[in-house]
């Protein structure tokens, strides 16, 4: 577990069950506090709707050397969606966030993405799709070929809110490279709200501490950490396939 990518969807408050934007209010700028503190970039996969909405958290984000990435317009479950509202999602979060910086990386809300869509991420410049993730049946299931580089999510989010000894011995567990994601609105106290039990659960200021370890210990232990859009530069110089959620490597893991 060499290499890290610490990922950010920065969206809505826990959609689709609450609404509002107190992640990016509140949870937000202490993220970007921690990452500055710990030197470490990120990929900021980003609504369009938050866009709009937030522009300076936005620039404050770019300005910080962190990769920008979309995550659709407006946080709709893309299996919902026909071709034609699919494409508007992609084409209108694209022209909006790519006037900040440029764009190439995707994830889906919900990491859930159809294979028939593929296409038009392809068509709209993007180079990389992290859609899946490793502990969804999905990236077991899909064998699509595309020239997207597609990475998926090591692990869940609410994983890294565990206690220390849990949360280190799962992460200990699993392979490289490591992509680990995290919302703003877990950095907000939700253990009052009518949600799951994984979305509200040591929630707000602990949240940020137990992220916070995580990185710290990587850091320590010598991880690197990139972008996105270096590692899947650094898997297309290793001449890796893109076929669904299995990239065939060729060479040394990262």
């Amino acid at each position: 577990m060499r290499t890290v990518s610490f990922t950010v969807d920065l969206e809505p408050d826990c959609p689709p069950f609450l609404s509002g934007f107190r992640g990016v209010e509140h949870g937000l700028p202490k993220l970007l506090d921690l990452l500055d503190q710990l030197d470490v970039r990120a990929t900021f996969f980003t609504t369009g709707e938050v866009a709009e909405r937030y522009p300076e958290s936005i620039r404050r984000l770019v300005r910080g050397g962190h990769e920008l990435a979309c995550h659709g317009m407006t946080h709709r479950a893309f299996p919902s969606l026909d071709r034609a509202r699919a494409t508007w999602e992609i084409e209108r979060s694209a022209e909006i966030l790519r006037a900040f910086a440029p764009v190439t990386s995707f994830r889906a809300p919900y990491l859930m993405f159809p294979s028939a869509y593929l296409d038009v991420l392809e068509r709209n410049g993007f180079v990389l799709d992290s859609s899946h993730a490793v502990y969804k049946l999905a990236y077991y299931r899909d064998r699509t070929r595309t020239r997207l580089r597609r990475i998926p999510a090591s692990v869940t989010s609410s994983v890294l809110r565990l206690p220390r000894l849990v949360r280190r011995t799962y992460l200990a567990a699993l392979s490289s490279p490591l992509v680990l994601f995290v919302h703003p609105w877990e950095f907000v106290d939700l253990r009052r709200e009518k949600l799951r039990l994984d979305c509200r659960f040591r929630t707000g200021d602990v949240a940020l501490e137990c992220v916070g370890d995580v990185l710290r210990r990587l850091k320590e232990r010598g991880r690197t950490f990139v972008t996105m859009r270096e590692l899947g530069e650094r898997r297309e110089e290793r001449g890796e396939r893109h076929e669904g959620g299995h990239s065939e490597q060729r060479g040394d893991p990262a």
